[in-house]
């Protein structure tokens, strides 16, 4: 099993462009959410291309774990674009909670009983599951 990305080399990626699967520009690295409870980086938030930085700019969250370093790019995503374009809207200055996770985490075909979800599966209803790093 790999080991789990370091919260400081998910940092590291902030700023930086996200390519999807077939290595085509999809957005822009904006923050990382990290577990509440261990502090490791579990999803990173992403603001897609096409959407403009104030209004109307679609900001998702996007696996950790389908996520590698890409040189010349800044981070590639095991992901096609229409599944980028499709995850569910997250607001990176909250936390996120169970529920939302558990929608997000479906999203991307991860099931209950393994990753992400089984871990969050656990938790109780209306926990907090992720949360932005602190500064």
């Amino acid at each position: 099993m790999p080991e789990p990305l370091a919260l400081g080399a998910a940092i590291g990626w902030v700023g930086t462009q996200l390519a999807d699967l077939e290595g085509e520009a999809a957005g822009e690295v904006q923050s990382v959410y990290i577990d509440s409870t261990s502090h490791e980086p579990t999803w990173l938030v992403v603001r897609l291309a096409g959407g403009r930085r104030g209004r109307g700019a679609r900001i998702v969250a996007v696996p950790v774990d389908m996520c590698a370093g890409a040189p010349g790019v800044g981070v590639w995503a095991a992901v096609d674009s229409d599944r980028l374009r499709g995850a569910p809207v997250v607001d990176a200055t909250r936390p996120l909670l169970r529920e939302h996770e558990l929608v997000i985490c479906e999203h991307y075909g991860i099931t209950d009983d393994v990753g992400r979800a089984a871990i969050v599966g656990d938790l109780a209803e209306g926990a907090v599951t992720a949360i932005p790093p602190r500064s």
